[in-house]
């Protein structure tokens, strides 16, 4: 169990923890979830003793074992299978004790003991655990300096899990994982027997691997039981209540106040007013839910769209040495309106092919044709360090509008979604978000026809992954979406391209069925780490490539008909809502209905049809938007 009570906790002076308090039974599976800078690490921190609480305390059993990520990912010449396996120290002192003992009975109770951690099966536990984070037999066997930094956090990360300890407190492990090792470490913390608290801001990990939620918010943690769909519907419900609770204790209060002015000098009524103000003393307002604001994120509209495709590849390989290509053979078309999500393992060339599309890789063969005017931008996190540290947004913007006048540049600004006050801060002094935010507003800024956003969530909370959300489907260019967040993969994408095997292959069937796949040991070709992978499931063409071509662009064609009734539609129903709209600001006004009531009937009856005619029209689109991706999916 683990206990907090009466937790306060401050950082540079600033209040994150007023007072809190939290019991977790044993085996609890918790998501520690709130607003960036709320003071989720912060009190991880506190947990594991590295830093010390104003007041309070946090306790468990004696002997509890805590388990948590490496700040520092391990990077000797040891190998992977041995780091991993030392992050066992019982089973290591106890091997290493088994080599000198001498009394027989020592000797007995360390084998014994051995047995009872299963220290037979440890190799064969850290293995798997490895090649579930992206790593095969060959890659096991390499020494850690050998990899990238995100791939020996993948270690760092297997050496936790391997030591198995009482209580796992995980801070945002799916930051260095693909989507592949993002769905192995769903399923692992789903079966894993003893409590866990993880830090996430992935909707579906926080869905599938836990059963509550704590909630970091205004100081204090607040428990949930459930996943964070439920969370979120009861905070809803709980928000609902006290904000019907502070409308009748206002109304309340202004009663008791109206009275007590009236008649606090009527001898007769004297008593009375006396005791509605000390009724009024005692009447504290009601706490609030603070719902903190979300600035949008918005991608502006291309100014002119080039026809489809807006690219084409023919027999493409690309690399980055001459004659060692990553990726060979590529044969496929990107369209106005296409929605494409790349899976595939980290190291298969998700990367290498969206900077081959944004044209900051040249192909090595064959031949890829751009549409004239084509504008695409570009997000990779690892541009955050490509930013000037010491410059602020509004240097950052004033070197691509030179010519702009202030107050336009801080116009754009703003609609990056940086306040006021964070405009003139040096860049190096941004939080994560916000500099992933300055990143996206920059390279979105001349309105771009293709879209091609490489782990964009990475430093952003759930509020404001639900932003992007929106603006991508808002958003009416092409996308192309390099994600572990499967909720966004899933609200935003409409097809799916597995990068495995050295090339990019559709693949037809849907997150849910690539999740089985990739949980039956099946993998989407071999990363960098040195997995050999195995077939994606793709449906090879049997006919030529030129007749294939020529069936697509025929079936595209039929399409067009159906496209643009689609497209009618939804200007149609974009007229009734804001008609609706209108209507619904006429009759909000009470001074219609005493001054002309025959207006506001009419009102009444014509926003009836307009309701009535939209839901017709929405009806009529969804009909024809299923026609319409049935005939896609069986391109």
């Amino acid at each position: 169990m683990l206990q907090i009570t009466d937790l306060t906790a401050r950082v540079a002076g600033r209040l994150l923890i007023d007072h809190a308090s939290l019991t977790l039974p044993t085996g609890t599976k918790a998501g520690l979830v709130g607003r960036n800078g709320a003071g989720k690490s912060t009190l991880f921190r506190i947990i594991t003793g590295d830093l010390s609480p104003e007041t309070g305390s946090v306790s468990f059993p004696k002997n509890t074992r805590l388990g948590q990520v490496a700040q520092e990912a391990p990077g000797t010449e040891e190998s992977l299978i041995e780091i991993v396996l030392k992050a066992d120290a019982e089973r290591l002192a106890l091997l290493q004790e088994a080599e000198t003992a001498s009394d027989p009975t020592r000797i007995a109770d360390i084998h014994t003991r051995l047995a009872d951690i299963e220290s037979h099966s440890a190799e064969a536990r850290a293995s798997a655990i490895l090649s579930g984070l992206g790593f095969d037999m060959a890659a096991q066997a390499r020494p850690a300096s050998s990899f990238s930094g995100g791939w020996r956090m993948r270690v760092a990360l297997a050496a936790v899990l391997f030591s198995r300890p009482d209580l796992l407190l995980l801070d945002e492990p799916t930051n260095y994982l693909d989507l592949e090792g993002t769905l192995w470490l769903e399923n692992f913390v789903q079966r894993y027997p003893y409590t866990v608290l993880v830090i996430s801001h992935d909707r579906d990990v926080l869905n599938n691997a836990v059963s509550s939620i704590v909630h970091l918010d205004q100081q204090k943690l607040n428990f949930y039981r459930g996943d964070y769909d439920q969370f979120a519907r009861q905070r809803a419900e709980k928000l609902e209540l006290l904000q019907k609770s502070i409308a009748k204790q206002d109304a309340a209060r202004k009663h008791m106040e109206s009275f007590v002015e009236r008649f606090r000098a009527k001898a007769s009524k004297a008593r009375q007013a006396q005791s509605r103000l000390k009724a009024l003393e005692k009447m504290g307002p009601i706490q609030s839910i603070v719902e903190e604001h979300v600035t949008p994120f918005v991608f502006p509209a291309p100014e002119k769209q080039p026809a489809s495709p807006i690219i084409r590849m023919e027999n493409v390989a690309v690399g980055y040495q001459p004659g060692r290509p990553i990726l060979t053979s590529l044969d496929l078309r990107i369209d106005t309106d296409d929605r494409i999500a790349l899976l595939g393992q980290n190291g298969n060339g998700k990367s290498t092919f969206a900077k081959l599309v944004a044209d900051r890789l040249k192909e090595q063969a064959g031949t890829i044709t751009r549409a004239p005017g084509l504008k695409i931008a570009f997000f990779a996190q690892h541009q955050i360090d490509d930013l000037r540290p010491a410059e602020s947004a509004v240097q950052h913007v004033r070197r691509q509008m030179p010519e702009a006048p202030e107050a336009k540049v801080r116009a754009k600004v703003a609609q990056m979604g940086l306040p006021t006050a964070k405009m003139d801060t040096a860049a190096e002094k941004l939080s994560g978000g916000e500099k992933a935010r300055l990143l996206m507003g920059l390279a979105t800024l001349d309105a771009p026809n293709l879209l091609i956003l490489d782990e964009p969530t990475n430093h952003l909370d759930i509020e404001a992954r639900q932003s992007l959300v929106h603006a991508l489907n808002d958003y009416p260019g092409a996308v192309i979406l390099i994600s572990h967040d499967r909720h966004m993969v899933e609200a935003t994408m409409d097809r799916l391209w597995i990068v495995g095997d050295g090339t990019v292959s559709r693949y037809d069937g849907d997150l849910e069925d690539y999740k089985k796949l990739i949980l039956s040991g099946s993998r989407s070709g071999g990363g960098s780490a040195g997995g050999a992978g195995t077939e994606p499931v793709v449906i090879e063409p049997q006919v030529s490539k030129v007749d294939q071509r020529r069936q697509a662009a025929e079936r595209r064609e039929a399409l067009k008909p159906l496209k643009k009734k689609i497209s009618q539609l939804e200007i149609q129903i974009s007229r009734l809502q804001k008609t609706i709209a209108d209507y619904d600001e006429k009759l909000a006004d009470p001074a219609l209905y005493a001054k002309d009531p025959a207006r506001a009937t009419s009102l009444n009856k014509q926003r009836a049809d307009a309701a009535k005619t939209l839901a017709s029209c929405e009806e009529d689109w969804l009909g024809l938007t299923e026609e319409h991706d049935a005939a896609m999916a069986a391109e």
